[in-house]
């Protein structure tokens, strides 16, 4: 079988307790809960049946599950059509609908190629709706100032042992938060460091050493995660409650969930 270098799904071992939420939650049925010496635990049955989507990531409840990029057997969906009947045929029309949702994303390797369209994942539906009417004239909205007081700000990029995160109060953001939520300068970013990152985009594993690090150097007061309603952006929190359990530091810790339209969930 044919190898390239690829997204697939990552499996946690010591975080996952085998409650099997992320089988249904897989078009594929690419997951398997196996016996273990350390008790049940999810495994990838084949890398064959796994398309790197993440349809999974939001059903995981310890955050055992991500998307990481490596070298694997490229997605057979000729194999993984056969497996869906004869494990589960009843899933066999919702593994067609996610690819059909997910027409966009699939990568030029994918074997089962399909017409672009609408799609309603979460993270990638297209929508739209209309301009709300700004309370006062254009020319007399205020203007006003960046709460921003660092660079760089993306995860990949930013120093662990940057001044600026020492002793600060950190935001660790879903980098489509700020462009959904319209105060956001005003209402979360003034006097914190912040960091910016895709959990369904990014390389995860990356993120966790990055933030362990920031953590443990910078000992900062406190940490806000800031991320979007949609499932896979959840795997943000994840990474930073792994990142809190690697580092053995106790700090203030807060979410906060933001609608795509815009508005705070809580």
């Amino acid at each position: 079988m044919d190898k390239l270098k690829r997204k697939i799904i990552k499996i946690d071992e010591d975080l996952c307790d085998g409650c099997g939420n992320c089988i249904p939650t897989c078009p594929e049925q690419a997951i398997q809960i196996v016996d273990t010496p350390k008790g049940p635990k999810a495994k990838l049955v084949k890398e064959i049946y796994c398309d790197g989507l993440g349809a999974c990531l939001g059903s995981c409840p310890t955050g055992a599950l991500t998307i990481e990029e490596r070298v694997a057997e490229a997605y057979d969906e000729e194999a993984t059509v056969a497996r869906i009947k004869e494990v589960v045929p009843e899933m066999l029309e919702v593994h067609l609908k996610h690819l059909e949702e997910h027409a966009q994303e699939l990568p030029e390797y994918h074997s089962h190629k399909m017409p672009k369209g609408m799609t309603s994942c979460p993270s990638v539906q297209m929508l739209s709706w209309g301009k709300k009417k700004p309370t006062l004239p254009s020319e007399q909205q205020p203007h006003l100032p960046s709460e921003l007081r660092q660079w760089p700000i993306q995860l990949h990029l930013v120093p662990p042992f940057a001044p600026y995160f020492q002793k600060a109060d950190l935001l660790i953001v879903a980098d489509c938060v700020p462009f959904a939520y319209a105060n956001f300068h005003q209402d979360f970013l003034k006097d914190k460091a912040i960091a910016i990152g895709c959990p369904k985009l990014d390389d995860m594993d990356a993120y966790l050493e990055k933030i362990t690090q920031i953590i443990k150097t910078a000992n900062p007061k406190s940490i806000k995660v800031i991320h979007m309603e949609v499932p896979c952006c959840f795997g943000l929190v994840h990474v930073v409650k792994k990142a809190l359990t690697k580092s053995k530091k106790k700090l203030q810790f807060e979410t906060v969930v933001i609608g795509i339209k815009g508005e705070q969930k809580g």
